[in-house]
């Protein structure tokens, strides 16, 4: 292991025994991810316009679907409720990754998104 992984580690340690992590706002309840993270950068501003608007462009509504998903599977314990949902989880990946891949390509091509 890395020297500096071992301190980190060490650190990590050392915080959680003295009980910091205790406090951190939000504890106990789930991430609040970017739902923009997989947007590049320059058509970030436009998208917040268009949320703003009450519009989302269809990755980020995607993205939106997959954190939901995410969040019920995490819930989920029936064995055929998971596979269905555990089913719809990799339709809705694949539709996302379509999405992004016609984007990228658009942007490749000097074509508009």
């Amino acid at each position: 292991m890395d020297p500096l992984d071992l301190i980190a580690d060490a650190k990590i340690r050392e915080a959680a025994e003295k009980g910091v992590f205790r406090e951190l706002p939000g504890r106990g309840k789930p991430l609040q991810l970017d739902p923009m993270e997989d947007v590049p950068a320059e058509l970030r501003g436009a998208y917040s316009v268009l949320k703003n608007a009450g519009f989302l462009p269809e990755e980020l509504e995607l993205q939106r679907e997959r954190l939901t998903l995410t969040a019920l599977l995490d819930a989920c314990t029936e064995g055929d409720e998971r596979a269905a949902l555990l089913h719809r989880q990799r339709d809705l990946e694949l539709r996302y990754q379509l999405v992004l891949e016609r984007r990228r390509r658009g942007r490749t091509r000097g074509g508009q998104p």
